[in-house]
């Protein structure tokens, strides 16, 4: 299991850092110890659901989000999921037109590169 731990851990660390959070910011936010976030990160602990309840709470993301693995993917994919991983931080707290707003000229620089 400690496969599924490691990339567990990698996501948490990938989406921690697209969203700019240090280790320390993320542990408070949780409620849990910086080291703790660090060796969760590793895969080094075998953590709870509760604790993992906890950092997705902390970093605003669904189980799903987390679920992306990089083993059976090209590198454009990971390239486009740490993007998205980016894009979902930045509109976080963002109102419903903001991100419509958004939507609309991310579609005009999509055609751009067409």
């Amino acid at each position: 299991m400690t496969k599924l731990r490691n990339s567990v851990g990698e996501r948490i660390r990938a989406i921690r850092k697209a969203k700019g959070l240090t280790q320390q910011q993320l542990a408070e936010l949780s409620g849990l110890d910086d080291a703790y976030i660090g060796s969760v990160e590793r895969g080094e602990r075998n953590f709870s659901i509760d604790t993992l309840e906890k950092v997705l709470t902390a970093l605003n993301v669904s189980i799903s989000e987390l679920m992306f693995s990089e083993e059976h993917v090209t590198k454009d994919e990971t390239i486009r999921q740490e993007a998205i991983d980016e894009f979902v931080a930045l509109t976080s707290g963002l109102n419903e037109k903001q991100i419509g707003i958004l939507r609309r000229v991310s579609k005009e620089v999509s055609r751009a590169f067409e």
